[in-house]
C-alpha cells in the first residue's frame, strides 16, 4: 500500500510542517529515517534493485524479521518499490522510488559523516 506524503497526518498539522510539533506528521517520518536499519537499507539500494537476501547480507547483524518491517515501512511511505517476479522459487526486488533516492542524499552524507568521524568518539573508539 503506497501512503501519499501529503496526506500522512494531514489532519493531525493544520500549519506549515514544523518537526519539532508533536502533532506534525513529519515526526512520523523523521523516526523512520532517523532509524539505523531504515538509513541502512535506503542506501545499500543506492546502486540498483537487491533481492532480500542481498540486502539482508549487505546489512549485517539485521534480523530476517526486522528487515521485513523495515522494508514494508519504507514501502508503505512511498520510498521502496517491491516488485515480485513470478518463477519457482518467487524472485522479489527491492528499488528505490524517487523518493527514497532524494532521502540517500543526506542520509549517505550522515553516514560519511559517521564512518569519517566515529574514531573521534571516545566512548566508540
Amino acid at each position: 500500500m503506497l501512503v501519499n506524503m501529503a496526506d500522512l497526518g494531514s489532519d493531525r498539522c493544520d500549519g506549515p510542517r514544523d518537526a519539532y510539533s508533536a502533532a506534525c506528521p513529519c515526526r512520523e517520518l523523521l523516526d523512520l529515517l532517523a532509524n539505523k536499519w531504515s538509513a541502512l537499507a535506503l542506501t545499500a539500494l543506492e546502486d540498483g534493485p537487491r533481492r532480500f537476501g542481498a540486502l539482508r547480507t549487505k546489512l549485517q547483524g539485521i534480523s530476517p524479521k526486522m528487515l521485513t518491517q523495515t522494508l514494508r515501512r519504507l514501502e508503505e511511505l512511498g520510498l521502496v518499490t517491491r516488485v515480485v517476479y513470478p518463477s519457482v522459487p518467487l524472485h522479489v526486488e527491492y528499488s528505490l522510488t524517487q523518493l527514497g533516492r532524494d532521502a540517500c542524499v543526506p542520509l549517505g552524507e550522515l553516514r560519511r559523516w559517521v564512518e569519517a568521524n566515529v574514531d573521534r568518539i571516545p566512548a566508540l573508539a
